[in-house]
């Protein structure tokens, strides 16, 4: 049985894909945040995913609408609160992995969690945690979402308690 998911909070998922790829391009594409949030709000960047089908051709489909001021708070939030974050980030992964070695989509998502962990206290924990780690697996295998998943574990009870 599918279960429901309202609009709303399929808005606000897809807020949060196009906000990572919103902090990838800003960061690693050296651009003014002011123009990525323009060109993702306006769907000139991040309107279509390419899906692969079982036969290997693959095809463009359109991205949910997403909750523009929702992303907006989130590309912003991260790019005006970025050094404390990759502070935070850098303490809780010396164990694991150097932040700063990490590949850019990876620093993206992680920087995009830990904003919302830190500054939307009104999101569940669980449910976001759940949410970045279903965001990882969109862009890589099994041991990246279970790595993130185990840091936002252990950075939200730091954060939150």
């Amino acid at each position: 049985m599918a279960k429901f998911v309202s609009k709303k909070i399929r808005k606000k998922s897809s807020a949060r894909l196009a906000a990572v790829q919103a902090v990838y391009m800003a960061a690693f594409g050296d651009l003014p945040i002011d123009e990525v949030i323009e060109d993702f709000i306006t769907g000139q960047v991040g309107r279509y995913a390419i899906k692969e089908e079982i036969s290997g051709q693959e095809e463009l489909v359109e991205i949910s609408p997403i909750d523009a001021t929702y992303f907006e708070t989130l590309v912003r939030g991260v790019h005006q609160n970025k050094e404390a974050l990759e502070k935070s980030l850098s303490l809780f992964l010396k164990e694991r992995m150097d932040f700063e070695k990490m590949d850019g989509a990876m620093k993206a998502l992680l920087l995009c969690a830990v904003y919302e962990l830190t500054y939307t206290l009104d999101v569940d924990t669980k449910v976001l945690i759940q949410e970045y780690v279903d965001l990882a697996y969109a862009f890589y295998n099994k041991n990246e979402p279970k790595m993130i998943n185990a840091v936002l574990d252990q950075i939200s009870h730091h954060i939150r308690g």
